[in-house]
This record gives structure tokens, C-alpha cells and sequence, in this order.
């Protein structure tokens, strides 16, 4: 069932104190952003200048699909959020939420000639499920969207080069899982290569099978909704202020 507006409003705030508490937070940067439903093409996002861990379900900004706000609020809201998320929003309907983070290993990953490597347990799940776009400097500027929804295709994940990362999903909680699995893909792949040791590749028919079986996944169910119950019940006992 489709969910209402505050009951979103609800479930992306707890998705920001989620992403701190995980510490995904960027100062007052970064965004999460999801779609209502109705026929507006309406998305909420976060207050421009609050920290993930000020973010309330009261204080999440509505903005339509060129990125103005429509409703009354006293913040403003990221204007390179608004570049990367109208652009998505508005050429996949198939995306109900988009996550996008900073972390030091999505980075490490995203400034490394090769990217992502399909070689450890959860970066084998992502094979061919990761599009590329490269880097333009602050995405800001219309011009820059018909390029960003080119290369990103009909994939969820997206590795902004020298960037960051991003997420897409049909619902909060399938766009985390998205985003989790992305990020630690490169935590481990950042900690391997730190080593020094030689990587053990995973065989082509290893992935190959990864990819069917994830491709059958995602056919069903949004995912991640057990994950995100889960963390929801974390924040809940630390700050439960999200829900105001």
C-alpha cells in the first residue's frame, strides 16, 4: 500500500538519524530525498544548514520537480541536491527514494581510476548494477543533468567519479540497503587494498550467477525493509525526535 505523506515525512527523517548514527552525515551537506505520491511530482529533502541529526519529520522541505519549494518553510534547501535529485526523479518513475553520501571510502572508490572491483562478497552482488558518471565540479548547473541521467541508465547505483556515491530505490528502506551495500563494497575493498596483499578474483560464472539472482531479487519485494525496521529501532531508543 502506498504510503501517506506523513507517514514518509516519518520514515526519511528516521532514514537521516539512521545515515548519522551509521556516520554517512557530511556536516550540513549531502541529501536523501523521496517522492509523495499523487501526481504533483512532489519530493521531500532536507533543510539546507541543519546537521542529518536535526532533521525532523515537521522540518523535511517539499519541493516540486524543478526544485522550488511549494510549501511554507523557513529553510532553503541544497542547491546541488536539487540539481542531482530533479534530474533523477524526473527521468526514472521507477525511483521512489535517492540516497547520496560522502563517506571516505565511497570516495576513496570513486577517485580510483578503476572504481568499484567486483571482488569481495558484496561488491559480487553489484555486478553490472553500478553506472558511472564523472565529475564536473559542483553539480549545480542544469547542463549537467542530461549527462548524470545518461550515464546512470537504468541502474540504482551510481558512483560519482571523484564524487561520492549514490543510491536509488523504490522505497526509504530499499534505497538504504542500496546504499549500504554500495558503501561497504568499498570499505572492504579500501581495506584490502590498504594491505597490500595479492586480491583473490571471483570467478566470471561466480558473477554472472551474483547477477542472476539479484536481477530475480529485485524483481520482487522492495528489499531492506527488515534492515530498516531494525536501525528505526536503534534510533528510537537514542533520540526518538525524528517523528516531531
Amino acid at each position: 500500500m502506498e504510503k501517506t505523506e506523513q507517514e514518509l515525512r516519518v520514515q526519511l527523517a528516521a532514514c537521516y538519524r539512521i545515515f548519522d548514527h551509521m556516520g554517512w552525515a557530511e556536516m550540513i551537506y549531502n541529501h536523501i530525498t523521496v517522492k509523495l505520491p499523487g501526481n504533483d511530482h512532489h519530493f521531500l529533502m532536507n533543510p539546507y544548514g541543519l546537521h542529518y541529526s536535526e532533521v525532523t519529520a515537521s522540518n523535511l522541505v517539499k519541493v516540486d520537480i524543478d526544485g522550488n519549494i511549494v510549501e511554507e518553510t523557513e529553510y532553503s534547501v541544497n542547491p546541488a541536491g536539487i540539481v542531482i535529485h530533479t534530474a533523477i526523479h524526473a527521468a526514472r518513475p521507477d525511483v521512489g527514494c535517492i540516497t547520496h553520501t560522502h563517506t571516505t571510502a565511497g570516495m576513496a572508490v570513486a577517485c580510483s581510476e578503476n572504481g568499484l572491483r567486483n571482488d569481495n562478497f558484496y561488491s559480487a552482488l553489484l555486478h553490472n548494477r553500478v553506472a558511472y558518471h564523472d565529475f564536473e565540479g559542483i553539480t549545480v548547473i542544469d547542463d549537467e543533468k542530461p549527462r548524470l541521467v545518461a550515464n546512470m541508465g537504468n541502474k540504482g547505483l551510481l558512483i560519482l567519479r571523484n564524487h561520492g556515491l549514490l543510491a536509488c530505490g523504490r522505497t526509504i528502506p530499499e534505497a538504504f540497503m542500496n546504499q549500504w551495500s554500495l558503501e561497504r563494497s568499498c570499505q572492504i575493498q579500501v581495506a584490502c587494498d590498504a594491505s597490500g596483499q595479492a586480491i583473490i578474483p571471483v570467478p566470471d560464472e561466480v558473477l554472472k550467477k551474483s547477477e542472476k539472482l539479484m536481477s530475480m531479487q529485485a524483481q520482487g519485494q522492495p528489499a531492506g525493509e527488515l534492515e530498516f525496521a531494525a536501525f528505526t529501532r536503534i534510533i528510537d531508543k537514542i533520540d526518538p525526535s525524528y517523528k516531531d
